[in-house]
């Protein structure tokens, strides 16, 4: 009888037991491991973020046609347009990550952005439907759109621009706020935690298919009204899912302005830059309750970067009162404060690596496109759109999550330690790199095949080439394989890596880093087409393909991005990880630094 009362007392212990990474449940409380997080909140998050990446790119994947086609905007205009819109998504999960780890956290701040992002999307199918699609039917490849009143185009970009405010508001905080669903000083869930990033980006792979397949037919179609108001529908059904697990998502509570901290860290540095430091940490300042953190967890002290320690050396004159303690947060900062600042400053040369990586990566919307509109598309009579090539890129990314998670973790597993999870994050983002190269030779290799059948007098060259649109499977595949390994390991670093009260500043850099991608890209084709077309001579990417020398361009970026994979190993081995003390007092440090 005592033996069955005791098995009933370590079963209720079991479920009351709470997480010990500092999460906390909707009220504040910590979070009981079996009522709150793990796969249930995290299988709600990955649905949504599924349907809410359907919405956004039921709406982007078209934007430019809409403009010329139901606004009457010039092609110019038009690129113009959805270059600036899309690169203020981006700038607004700067925003996002900025409110979710200062003030509002990661639910408040994913929840008012969704609604943003739906009321953005109801707009713009409310000024569709009523306003700018008239005649009805107009917009599709033949009937042309009547003129606008100026209060309507407004109307539209108020509406796309709130769209653009909420779901870059939202999408670093979701990924972040997804990884909070597992606690990763568990063993088993912390294994949880490095899958769900996987799944991840394969829900947003998945949404992102259906919107440029579907949604985008029936918009080419004309059914404007059609996409928009199902993508609208998919949005708030995305955003009542994530309403509806409420009760069962872990928190973690925001830790104010890092801005102030992170200016603190350098002025008391500056103040004190003819101090020498004297040899061990004993001199160095540490408030019993870390207040820089939100979960509890201190970043233990490293040795990189020493002038700033200087910020936490204890001076006669840091307290004003040795009676009450107090001390001057401008002159003096805890060590913990300090390792916030190094921790962003050893990710800042990771992440300008990956920035040519993401110049690669916009190829596919863009130069990937003009060659397969230049090559045969059609079979049995049907045309195949040169922009649906990219479901190859997508199924790509599916295979590979698959083979990664299956075949790939586990045979890595049985040539190295025990203890080991397999390829590192950043060994991941190497290999990434290595297949991005074979993108590009692959992209090349086809241009010069395509230039070779091509008809070079051609007026307009569509399908000027005899040659198989579907010799370009093997360079999208080639970029899916290579997303798995960079983004998906891209979500993974920045998260482990960023301090725990900078969570979503982390996931925030991998959306800036393909921004920056996109004007790196135009600055390289700009320097590109203003060399090769001196002379007279038509430059690498003319109006005509068949005349210019697109393999060539290609070429340059496999040589760039082999360049870029150098740098990035000599800083990745470099690099050296995040040490954290867990709630139990244990040194949590992990071997991120392994490249080779």
């Amino acid at each position: 009888m005592e033996s069955l009362n005791l098995s009933t007392k370590v079963i209720k212990g079991d479920e009351e037991a709470s997480t010990m990474d500092g999460s906390v449940d909707f009220h504040g409380k910590p979070a009981i491991k079996a009522k709150t997080g793990r796969w249930t909140a995290g299988t709600i998050i990955l649905v949504n973020q599924g349907l809410v990446t359907l919405a956004f790119f039921g709406v982007g994947v078209n934007l430019v046609l809409y403009l010329t086609r139901v606004l009457q905007q010039g092609n110019a205009e038009a690129a113009n347009s959805v270059s600036k819109w899309t690169g203020t998504v981006y700038i607004f999960s700067l925003v996002g990550a900025f409110l979710s780890d200062s003030y509002w956290g990661r639910y408040k701040t994913c929840a008012i952005f969704q609604a943003i992002f739906v009321l953005g999307l109801g707009g713009l199918s409310v000024a569709s439907s009523m306003f700018l699609i008239t005649p009805k039917g107009c917009g599709d490849r033949t009937t042309i759109c009547s003129s606008h009143s100026s209060w309507e185009i407004v109307l539209f970009y108020i509406s796309i621009y709130m769209i653009a405010l909420g779901y870059g508001g939202y999408q670093p905080n979701i990924a972040t706020f997804g990884a909070d669903q597992f606690d990763e000083e568990d063993a088993k869930e912390g294994y949880s935690k490095v899958a769900f990033f996987s799944y991840f980006y394969l829900a947003l792979n998945l949404g992102s298919l259906f919107s440029n397949t579907f949604l985008s037919y029936f918009e080419d179609e004309g059914m404007w009204t059609l996409g928009f108001w199902a993508s609208t529908g998919s949005a708030f059904i995305g955003l009542a899912l994530f309403l509806v697990g409420t009760i069962r998502y872990r928190h973690f509570k925001p830790s104010g302005n890092p801005l102030n901290r992170f200016c603190q860290v350098f002025v008391a540095a500056s103040k004190k830059w003819r101090v020498k430091l004297p040899q061990g940490k004993e001199c160095l300042f540490e408030e019993e309750k870390d207040t820089s953190l939100s979960t509890g967890r201190k970043i233990l002290h490293t040795h990189e970067f020493k002038f700033l320690d200087k910020a936490a050396y204890i001076t006669s004159r840091d307290f004003n009162d040795p009676k009450e303690n107090t001390h001057n947060p401008w002159t003096l900062c805890p060590i913990s404060q300090v390792e916030e600042v190094k921790c962003i400053l050893r990710l800042l040369p990771i992440w300008l690596c990956t920035i040519i990586y993401s110049v690669v990566f916009t190829q596919m919307a863009s130069l990937f496109v003009e060659q397969g509109a230049a090559m045969k598309s059609t079979i049995s009579g049907f045309q195949i759109p040169a922009s649906s090539m990219s479901s190859f890129d997508i199924l790509s990314v599916a295979l590979f999550i698959f083979l990664n998670r299956r075949v790939i973790t586990p045979l890595v597993l049985m040539f190295k330690k025990k203890d080991s999870k397999g390829l590192t994050e950043l060994q991941r983002m190497g290999i990434g790199l290595i297949i991005a190269i074979l993108s590009m030779v692959s992209a090349g290799i086809v241009e010069c095949f395509r230039l070779k059948y091509a008809n070079q007098d051609c007026p307009h060259c569509d399908a000027s080439s005899s040659l198989s649109i579907f010799w370009q499977v093997p360079q999208y595949a080639f970029v899916g394989a290579s997303e798995v390994f960079m983004y998906v390991g891209q979500l993974e670093f920045f998260n482990a890596q960023a301090p725990d009260a900078l969570k979503s500043f982390g996931s925030a850099l991998c959306m800036t880093s393909i921004s920056l991608g996109n004007y790196v890209s135009s600055f390289i084709v700009t320097i590109v087409m203003k060399i090769s077309t001196e002379d007279d001579m038509p430059g690498w990417i003319p109006g005509n393909l068949n005349r210019g020398h697109l393999d060539r361009f290609f070429f340059l970026l496999a040589g760039l991005t082999a360049v870029d994979l150098l740098v990035y190993v000599v800083f990745a081995k470099w690099y050296k990880s995040i040490k954290l003390e867990g709630k139990n007092g244990d040194e949590n440090d992990s071997d991120d630094s392994e490249i080779v």
